[in-house]
Order: C-alpha cells, then sequence, then structure tokens
C-alpha cells in the first residue's frame, strides 16, 4: 500500500461559486458601476494633487455587524455632503483581519462569528454590504488580504489598502497591479518604508502570476501595471511616523526612490499606540501639517464606529455591544464628527 502524502492536515476543502456566478446573483448594477468609476477618478485626482480636497478614510475597524456598519454609513453619508467642499470623505469597509497569531479573521471568513468558517455566505454578505454603502452614497475602502478576493468584490470597491504584514509580499504586489483602483501599501510593522516603496514600484509595472479567472478557474494573469499606488504611514516598533520630520523623511525617501510624494496617514494603530484616546490628537496634528502647506499628505485614515473602544471577542453574540469594535479600539461617532467638521474648518 502506499503511503498517504497529500492532504495530510486539510480536514475541508469547500469548493467556492466561481466569481462570476456570484456577481450574477449579488450584481452591482449600472449606477453603482457608474459611482465606484466617478469616485475612483476622483481619488486619482486627490491623490495626484489636482484636486486640492484632502482625503479621509474613516470607518470601523473591521465590519461584524452589518445592521450597526449601515447605520453608521447613514450618518457618515450625510456628514461627508455637508463637508464635501473641503473633505472627501470614504467609508472603511474591512472584512478581513490579519492576525498576528490567532483571533476572528473578518467577516468573509467567519460571518457568523462562530468559527464555522463559512466562507461562500460572508462573500456574499460583503457584497449586499458594499452595495448597500454605495446606495447612501459613499465610496468604499478595504484591506485586500486574499489574494482570490478581489475577483468577488472589487467592482463595488473604491480604494484598497495592502496591510503592513504584506507590504513585502510578492503575491501582494502582483495582485496589486491589476487592481482597478487605488492602492495604498503601508509601511512594515517595524516601521520600515523602503518596503513600501518598492511595493508602489513593482505594482506600477506589468507582472504575470497564479490567478482566479471569472469562472472559478485557475489562471494565468498578466497584467499593465497599476499606476495609482501611493504610501500609507502608520507608525511601527519604534514609534508613530506622522510628525514633520517623519513627513520630510518620507518625502526625501519617495524622491530619492522615483515615486511621486503621495501620502495618506493613518492616525491610528501604531501613530496612536493603538490608543483611541490618543487618536484625535494624531488627527489634529495631520490636518495641522496639510492646512500649514504641506501638500504631499493627501489625506488621513481614522478608525471610527458608533460606540468607543473595542469588547473581547469571542463572547456570546447576544452579550456584544452594538456598534462598538470587536478588533481595534475605535473613536465614537461623536468624536468623529467633531474631529472633520474641525478639519474642514481648518482646511
Amino acid at each position: 500500500m502506499s503511503a498517504r502524502v497529500t492532504d495530510l492536515h486539510v480536514a475541508r476543502n469547500v469548493p467556492l461559486p466561481s466569481p462570476a456566478r456570484l456577481q450574477a446573483e449579488i450584481p452591482h448594477g449600472e449606477g453603482r458601476e457608474n459611482f465606484v468609476a466617478n469616485s475612483r477618478a476622483t481619488l486619482r485626482s486627490i491623490l495626484a494633487g489636482i484636486d486640492p480636497r484632502f482625503l479621509v478614510i474613516v470607518g470601523p475597524c473591521s465590519i461584524h455587524d452589518t445592521e450597526a456598519g449601515i447605520e453608521y454609513a447613514h450618518r457618515l453619508a450625510a456628514l461627508a455632503e455637508r463637508l464635501r467642499d473641503k473633505l472627501y470623505i470614504v467609508m472603511r469597509v474591512y472584512f478581513e483581519k490579519p492576525r498576528t497569531t490567532v483571533g476572528w479573521k473578518g467577516l468573509i471568513m467567519d460571518p457568523h462569528l462562530d468559527g464555522t468558517d463559512d466562507i461562500p455566505e460572508g462573500l456574499r454578505r460583503a457584497r449586499h454590504f458594499l452595495r448597500n454603502v454605495i446606495d447612501v452614497g459613499l465610496p468604499t475602502a478595504t484591506e485586500l488580504l486574499d489574494p482570490i478576493t478581489p475577483q468577488y468584490i472589487a467592482d463595488l470597491i473604491s480604494w484598497s489598502a495592502i496591510g503592513a504584514r504584506t507590504a513585502e509580499s510578492q503575491t501582494h504586489r502582483q495582485m496589486a497591479s491589476g487592481l482597478s483602483m487605488p492602492v495604498g501599501f503601508k509601511n512594515t510593522t517595524s516601521g520600515d518604508l523602503v518596503a513600501a516603496i518598492n511595493a508602489v514600484k513593482a505594482a506600477a509595472r506589468p507582472q504575470t502570476f497564479l490567478g482566479v479567472s471569472e469562472e472559478g478557474i485557475a489562471s494565468s494573469v498578466s497584467t499593465t501595471g497599476n499606476p495609482d499606488c501611493h504610501i500609507i504611514l502608520r507608525g511601527g516598533d519604534h514609534g508613530p511616523n506622522y510628525d514633520e520630520t517623519s513627513i520630510s523623511s518620507a518625502k526625501a525617501a519617495l524622491e530619492k526612490g522615483g515615486v511621486a510624494p503621495s501620502l495618506i496617514v493613518d492616525a491610528s494603530h501604531a501613530n496612536c499606540g493603538k490608543d483611541c484616546a490618543q487618536m484625535p490628537a494624531v488627527f489634529r496634528e495631520i490636518v495641522r501639517q496639510r492646512a500649514a502647506g504641506e501638500l504631499a499628505i493627501r489625506g488621513a485614515m481614522l478608525e471610527s464606529n458608533l460606540v468607543a473602544g473595542n469588547q473581547a471577542f469571542p463572547r456570546p453574540l447576544d452579550q456584544l455591544v452594538r456598534g462598538q469594535s470587536i478588533t481595534d479600539s475605535c473613536i465614537d461617532w461623536e468624536t468623529t464628527e467633531a474631529l472633520l467638521h474641525e478639519a474642514a474648518g481648518k482646511l
């Protein structure tokens, strides 16, 4: 008898619906398609320094309660309309969460929040939620973690990020080269910026790699390169990088690397020491620099939810506080509204 040499550690292998089938089941529709195309064009213009408005990518650290998420979207859409002359507001709609060790990996991976990992249902919920956010008039932003995911949801996304843990990944750089929206690469968790600069340069080039077709078939994907990639400063193990000295150093490094000095600065993560109480002060400093003439800062990111802080998870679902993060801590809605009004006034 031959020894078994495959799938020794695989418990199950469940086929997914093809991207084309899921898109047909939950179509974007012509109106949403036009909205996404127009919002991407606006983002390109802001990132190129043509549109003078300040980009703010704001919203929950992750979406786990879609009902509370849509309530947040309605509030944010009303605020975005009031401040649209100064700010261009895009909602964070994050469905995939990288984990340092273990933990909840996001709505796509575990939509029922119970460890059953019903990915087909997670993809369906993600598409429905993205459509609902667009319907209230907000562009969407997410982090793309798994290279197969974009085939299922990218048509409903206006901006995406490659996170600090994956900016050095060749797979993610190749994926970004074929994405149809602007993509921000974060500096690594150590704070290293060189990896992100190299990622922007690689993603701008044509690439060929293994992927999945619209029909769900393994395929060879060739891209033309994505010219709309840029850098996100999020701090690192050695401290924050939103101060004037860090901004100046980042601009110099970008120019040396032949990359346009277009920066988005994250007011959360290591830039606030993962303490949401510090986030408003960080955001105010980012806005102050922009208002003082630092035009390389094209925008900022904020983690915000209906309720401040975060809550331990897993726990019984009926014990969850509605509108409070189960991943990183966030500022609450009232603080968010006040900060964005203040920023618009200063800009």
